[in-house]
């Protein structure tokens, strides 16, 4: 008996499957034209796709990275002002972003054009392009939030200062940034008379970068939170 009900089951559920891809196949029948316009417009898409990777984004990050020799140079001489206009046919991050928007070069220069801007004093314009510089990178990530809470602290807008520092230690954590961006937190929390999360900030340094030139000289900034505490 409980064999003759599975055999029915079966033949049911073979009925069933027999069914849908009926279904399936009137569907694919009736809207065929259709269809075959959307897999078409699938494929040009993935063809523009990889031909403007090819022929179009490459070439444009060779060109962009070459017209950025000389602009890099400049900003390691600190020669902040032409490294963002340029000199002369030598273009400048500027020049970068304008003239190659789409290009790996021109989304770094938004990082150099901050940090020029910040060291020429002009913390407003500095915070507006290290904002909009995103990146992966630890070490670069990790300077665009060191820079933009120097300039916040230059501005006197601590909060935000040790939002961008907490920001820096939390998401780019590395063994050279890491004891810095820690550093200037507790440095910032000994202004605001923060005395304990300056000293626990000091002390996270000593424990976890004993060995960085900032865990070296920390005991003194430690002792000087406890001093200020004991008064």
């Amino acid at each position: 008996m409980s064999k003759k009900k599975n055999v029915k089951q079966t033949d049911k559920n073979l009925e069933g499957i027999e069914q849908a891809l009926t279904r399936s196949e009137q569907f694919i029948e009736d809207n065929q034209k259709t269809l075959t316009y959307i897999l078409g417009g699938l494929i040009v898409v993935l063809l523009v796709v990889i031909g403007g990777n090819r022929y179009y984004l490459k070439p444009l990050n060779e060109e962009a990275a070459a017209d950025m020799y000389y602009a890099e140079r400049f900003f390691e001489m600190d020669s902040f002002n032409l490294a963002l206009n340029g000199y002369g046919t030598y273009p400048g991050f500027l020049n970068i972003m304008d003239d190659y928007g789409m290009s790996k070069s021109a989304k770094i220069s938004k990082y150099y054009a901050g940090v020029c801007y910040h060291q020429l004093g002009d913390y407003e314009t500095a915070i507006d392009y290290l904002n909009k510089f995103k990146t992966d990178d630890l070490l670069v990530g990790a300077a665009k939030y060191s820079t933009l809470g120097d300039a916040y602290v230059e501005m006197g807008d601590l909060d935000k200062a040790i939002s961008a520092y907490k920001r820096g230690i939390q998401n780019y954590e590395n063994n050279f940034s890491s004891p810095i961006m820690l550093k200037k937190l507790g440095i910032v929390y000994e202004e605001l008379v923060q005395l304990d999360l300056a000293l626990e900030t000091y002390r996270t340094i000593e424990s976890a970068y004993p060995d960085s030139p900032e865990g070296n000289e920390i005991k003194k900034y430690i002792g000087r939170v406890e001093s200020k505490k004991s008064l």
